[in-house]
């Protein structure tokens, strides 16, 4: 019914160790692939290059300075929940605003519309899960609420990388332990 997996190399990249190939595999988040954006934090994002993105859920630990959002406010068509390992964030989910501190959980059901906000006195790390859906249907609806944060379009769009533009890519590199 079930055959052995074996276990999955990890090579060293630029942006920290990455799996190569499918089977089981463990990694520190402070070794893991990482990236750095001035904008949107940092991330260990765990899945390989090569070998893909995980099928069936997305998974990384995003780790966000005082003010500082993980991504633009959005709507998707998969669920996704948050928990905040450390630190304080603002989440902000259907234009309400929610203070999170360590332990929290927020759980955000398909369509949700939500982005989180670093907050509080230094960083804050965050456990994001998420499943996916192939294809992706996601919205960017203008919010005044996540404008005040930096993290609104300005105007609706379906396109991530019309909602992106001009943003600069994130930098490769592990992002070590920062809490």
């Amino acid at each position: 019914m079930f055959e052995r997996i074996e276990e999955a190399a990890l090579r060293e990249t630029e942006s920290g160790l990455v799996p190569e190939g499918e089977g089981w595999f463990v990694v520190n988040v402070a070794a893991g692939r990482g990236m750095r954006s001035d904008r949107f934090g940092s991330a260990c994002v765990f899945e390989g290059v090569d070998a893909g993105r995980f099928p069936e859920f997305g998974l990384n630990v995003r780790v966000l300075q005082p003010g500082q959002p993980n991504s633009l406010y959005h709507r998707e068509d998969a669920q996704e929940a948050f928990l905040v390992l450390a630190g304080e964030a603002l989440a902000i989910v259907e234009d309400q605003e929610r203070r999170l501190r360590a332990g929290d959980l927020l759980h955000a059901p398909p369509g949700t519309a939500h982005v989180l906000v670093g907050a509080g006195d230094g960083p804050c790390a965050i456990l994001m899960v998420g499943t996916r859906k192939r294809p992706e249907t996601l919205l960017y609806p203008v919010s005044e609420v996540a404008g005040r944060y930096g993290a609104s379009v300005e105007e609706e769009t379906p396109d991530e990388d019309a909602a992106y533009a001009g943003t600069p890519p994130p930098e490769p590199g592990p992002i070590g332990l920062p809490w």
